[in-house]
């Protein structure tokens, strides 16, 4: 079990049930998934993009991504429905906490200059995206390897009903709020 499912389970949870006066510990917001998501413009003219923003992240989540397709034509763009312009992960359980685990205390400290995430990319509901501008602040991309930085966002996906609720959790986890 990893060190940040066992610290939900002893230290959130009853710090949250005091805090919001919960009376039945099922109703403590949890982490659901974690989604890891890389857009690839690019893959529209160089379909080789597709595959190096692949490799990452399989490098980065340790599992294989999902291609995600276009919904609608835009001829701006020179895209059409159907055509591959992304890619995602989706982490549950196990993987889910070691990667949130190694985000909070391995790679965010690693910013150079870091102030802290920001407590506004909250959407309504409770759920936490982060957004990053390269790959190469994950120690397992070889910088001499890549062929072009590449931004990627992390969306953590909980059951709070709430921003607040869902903000304590994560400030609960360990996720390191700016104080702005």
């Amino acid at each position: 079990m990893s060190a940040l499912r066992e610290r939900y389970r002893k230290e959130v949870v009853p710090a949250m049930m005091e805090l919001y006066g919960y009376k039945n510990m099922m109703r403590v917001p949890r982490l659901e998934k974690v989604v890891i998501n890389i857009g690839v413009g690019e893959a529209i003219q160089n379909a080789k993009a597709l595959e190096a923003a692949q490799i990452d992240l399989v490098a980065i989540s340790g599992q294989y991504p999902v291609t995600t397709r276009a919904k609608k034509s835009i001829a701006a763009f020179h895209l059409r429905t159907g055509m591959p312009i992304g890619l995602k992960v989706t982490m549950r359980g196990e993987r889910m906490y070691e990667f949130l685990f190694k985000l909070v205390n391995i790679i965010l400290p690693r910013i150079r200059e870091f102030q802290g995430v920001s407590p506004d990319s909250f959407d309504g509901r409770g759920n936490y995206t982060l957004g990053f501008k390269e790959q190469t602040v994950f120690p397992e991309i070889d910088y001499d390897k890549i062929d072009k930085p590449r931004g990627l966002e992390i969306s953590v996906v909980t059951t709070a009903r709430k921003d607040e609720e869902g903000r304590c959790l994560l400030e609960l986890l360990g996720m390191p709020f700016s104080k702005d």
